[in-house]
C-alpha cells in the first residue's frame, strides 16, 4: 500500500498500490467465458453483459482512497475502542464468488487515536481484492498495528461464502469466523476475553 507521509504527519493519504485493471481485456474475457459456457454473447440479452461484468469487477476490486486521520491521545484514553458490524464484501480468490459479512475491529490506543470511520476504510482497503478470509483478517490487524502503533489490536470477521452456499456443499447460512490479535489483546487473557465479549463471541 502506498503512503504519502509518516505516522506523525496527519493525515496520511492511503491508496491501494495495485495494477491497473484492463477493462477492454476483461470485457473480451467475459465474452469468451459466455461463449465457452454455451451462451451467445451477441444475443439481445447478453450483448452488454461483458461490459457490465467488467465494470462490476473493477468496482469490487478497487478500494476508495482515503485520509488516515489520527489525533494525539491527549487524555490518555486506555480502554478498548471497538467498531462492530463493519460491512465486509470481498471476492473468494478460488471461485471468484462473493463472500459477505461483518468485521469487528478494536484497538487499545497508544499515543494516538484513530478517526472511527477509518476502521471501516481499512477493512475496505483489503476486502476489495481477490481474498481468502483468513488473510483478510490478518491484513487488517497487521496494518493497524503497523500504522497506528496501538497497545493492542483485535479483528474478527464473520462471513458467508457463496462458494459454500451456492455450490459444492450448498451450506446456505453457514458463516465462517476468523480472528487476528496483536499486543495486549493477544497476550493478556482478561483483555482478550473483553474484546471477544464485546464482539458478541466467546474466546
Amino acid at each position: 500500500m502506498a503512503i504519502s507521509a509518516d505516522l506523525e504527519s496527519v493525515p496520511l493519504h492511503i491508496v491501494a498500490g495495485r495494477a491497473e485493471i484492463d477493462l477492454p481485456a476483461a470485457q473480451r474475457a467475459v465474452a469468451d467465458l459466455l461463449a465457452a459456457l454455451g451462451r451467445d454473447p451477441h444475443s439481445a440479452h447478453l450483448a452488454d453483459t461483458p461490459r457490465r461484468v467488467a465494470h462490476a469487477y473493477a468496482e469490487m476490486l478497487t478500494p476508495r482512497e482515503f485520509e488516515l486521520t489520527t489525533f494525539p491521545n491527549d487524555e490518555g484514553y486506555d480502554e478498548l475502542v471497538l467498531a462492530k458490524d463493519i460491512p465486509v464484501q470481498s471476492l473468494c480468490e478460488h471461485h471468484l464468488l462473493p463472500f459477505t459479512g461483518v468485521a469487528h475491529v478494536g484497538y487499545l490506543p497508544g499515543d494516538r487515536i484513530l478517526g472511527l470511520s477509518k476502521l471501516a476504510r481499512v477493512v475496505e482497503l483489503f476486502a476489495r481484492d481477490f481474498q481468502v478470509q483468513e488473510r483478510l483478517t490478518k491484513q487488517v490487524a497487521d496494518w493497524l498495528q503497523d500504522h497506528l502503533a496501538p497497545k493492542g489490536v483485535g479483528v474478527v470477521i464473520e462471513a458467508e461464502h457463496q462458494c459454500m452456499s451456492l455450490r459444492g456443499v450448498r451450506a446456505a447460512g453457514s458463516r465462517t469466523v476468523t480472528s487476528s490479535l496483536h499486543g495486549i489483546l493477544r497476550e493478556n487473557l482478561s483483555s482478550r476475553q473483553e474484546f471477544f465479549a464485546l464482539t458478541g463471541l466467546t474466546p
